[in-house]
C-alpha cells in the first residue's frame, strides 16, 4: 500500500528535531554538521535570530495576501535587488524551477514583442539541471528526469560547457538567447570558465539574444559576491533566483533589465503565493544579514579555507577523491569510489553532504560557517577517507544512500 506521504524521494533514515547555526539535532541527541544547508538553501544557518524574528513578526501580523494588492514587503525587497544588481525590475514567485520558467517566458516574450517571434530558441549547455517543471526539464540535459512525462516543450538546444565553438554553431535565425549556470551544482560542481561567461555576454550582444544566467544555487552570496556573475565582470539581462534567498523560507525571484522587464505586461504572468508579506520579510531578513559590511569578505575567507584543506585533503587521499571543484561555498570532491558509500560515510561521522552527477560529493554549507565548522568538517572528511576501505562494513545504509543519489538531485 503506498505511504500517505509520497513516495517520490528515497530518504535517509534521518529526521531533525532542531538547529543552530551550522548544526543538526536528531530527536535521540546525535549532532550533525550541514554541510548540505538543504541544497544550499538554508543561507543563514539554522535558527538564526534576525530571520527567525522577522519571520514570526510578520506572521504576527498578515502573512499572505492576493498580488491584486500592493505589497510593501515585496516593494522593499525588489528595490533592494535592483539597487544591488544590474536589474531594473524583479518578479517573485516560490522556487528555482518557476523563477527559471520566468525567465524563459521572459526571454521568449521580449523577442515576440520586440517584432522577433521566430525567435524562440534557448541555448543551454549539457550537465545542466534548471528545475523540475516540464519546461526547465526541457532546459535541463539529464534524460533520466523527462523519462515518463511524455514530450516536453521544444525549443531547446544543448551543447558542451566552455565551447564557444559550440555556441557560435548553434545560433541561428531562430535563438532568443542562452541560458547558463555559472556553476551546474547538480551537473557535478562544474564550472564555467569565467572568460567563457564574459565571451557568452558578447556574443549575445554581436548577436541580439539575450543573456540568462540560473544563480538559483550560486547566487545570494555563495561565490563570495553577491551574485556569482559579478566575477566575471559582466551582467545578464536576466537572471533567475531563489534557494538562499529565503534561507529556507520559499521564495524565488526573476530579476531584468528594463529592456526586458517592460514586456510582461499585466495579464502575461503571475502567481498566487510569489512575493506574499511572508516570504519578502524572510528576503529582506536575509538580505539585511548578507549585505551587512564585511559579510560577503568572510565568506569568501572561509571559502578559502574549505577550498585549501580540500585541496590538502585530495592530495593526500588520491585513492578516495581525485578533483576539487567549484568555488566560493559551492564546492565538490570527485570520488574514486561509490559516490554513495562516501555519502554513507560522512552521516556515519556526523557530516551531511550532498549527491552531484559524474560522482561527486557536493559541499554547500550556510554562508554563516565558522572557521571552527570548516575545521571539523575537514577533519570528519579525512576519517572518512581513513575508513574507506570500510565503507561497506561501516555504513550498512550505502545501499539507501544509493538510492538517495539516485533520486534527489
Amino acid at each position: 500500500m503506498i505511504p500517505a506521504l509520497l513516495p517520490n524521494f528515497v530518504r535517509a533514515d534521518l529526521s531533525f528535531s532542531h538547529g543552530e547555526g551550522a548544526r543538526l539535532w536528531t530527536d535521540d541527541g546525535r549532532t550533525f554538521l550541514d554541510f548540505g544547508a538543504g541544497i544550499a538553501t538554508s543561507s543563514l544557518g539554522h535558527g538564526h535570530p534576525h530571520l527567525v524574528a522577522a519571520i514570526a513578526e510578520q506572521a504576527a501580523k498578515v502573512m499572505h495576501v492576493s498580488n491584486l494588492w500592493r505589497i510593501p514587503q515585496a516593494e522593499t525587497l525588489a528595490q533592494r535587488l535592483v539597487d544591488n544588481s544590474f536589474a531594473d525590475s524583479v518578479f517573485f514567485c516560490n522556487s528555482g524551477a518557476e523563477a527559471n520558467e520566468g525567465l524563459i517566458k521572459m526571454m521568449r516574450k521580449a523577442m515576440a514583442s520586440s517584432g522577433r517571434a521566430e525567435r524562440h530558441r534557448i541555448i543551454c549547455f549539457d550537465g545542466a539541471f534548471h528545475g523540475r517543471t516540464l519546461g526547465t526539464l526541457a532546459a535541463g540535459s539529464n534524460p533520466a528526469y523527462r523519462r515518463g512525462f511524455g514530450p516536453v516543450p521544444a525549443g531547446f538546444d544543448h551543447v558542451p560547457l566552455n565551447s564557444m565553438n559550440a555556441v557560435r554553431d548553434a545560433i541561428g535565425p531562430e535563438t532568443c538567447g542562452i541560458l547558463i549556470e555559472p556553476i551546474q551544482g547538480d551537473g557535478g560542481v562544474r564550472q564555467a570558465d569565467r572568460r567563457f561567461l564574459r565571451a557568452l555576454r558578447s556574443v549575445c550582444d554581436e548577436y541580439g539574444i539575450l543573456l540568462g544566467l540560473d544563480e538559483v544555487q550560486t547566487g545570494m552570496g555563495r561565490t563570495g559576491t553577491l551574485f556569482a556573475h559579478e566575477q566575471a565582470g559582466i551582467a545578464p539581462d536576466v537572471m533567475a533566483l531563489a534557494k538562499g534567498i529565503g534561507g529556507g523560507f520559499p521564495l524565488g525571484a526573476v530579476l531584468a533589465t528594463e529592456a526586458v522587464a517592460k514586456h510582461l505586461t499585466p495579464g502575461t504572468h503571475g502567481t498566487t503565493f510569489g512575493g506574499n508579506p511572508l516570504a519578502c520579510a524572510a528576503g529582506n531578513a536575509v538580505l539585511d544579514v548578507i549585505l551587512a559590511p564585511g559579510f560577503l569578505a568572510s565568506v569568501q575567507r572561509k571559502a578559502d579555507i574549505l577550498k585549501a584543506g580540500l585541496t590538502r585533503l585530495v592530495n593526500d587521499h588520491s585513492g578516495v577523491f581525485s578533483e576539487v571543484r567549484g568555488d566560493g561555498l559551492l564546492l565538490g570532491l570527485r570520488c574514486v569510489g561509490p559516490q554513495a558509500e562516501i555519502l554513507a560515510a560522512c552521516a556515519a561521522e556526523g557530516l551531511l553532504a550532498l549527491p552531484a552527477s559524474e560522482n561527486v560529493l557536493r559541499l554547500a554549507p550556510p554562508l554563516v560557517i565558522s572557521d571552527d565548522d570548516c575545521d571539523q568538517a575537514l577533519r570528519k572528511l579525512r576519517r572518512v577517507c581513513g575508513s574507506s576501505r570500510g565503507f561497506r562494513r561501516v555504513c550498512g545504509s550505502s545501499r539507501g544512500f544509493r538510492r538517495v543519489c539516485e533520486s534527489s538531485r
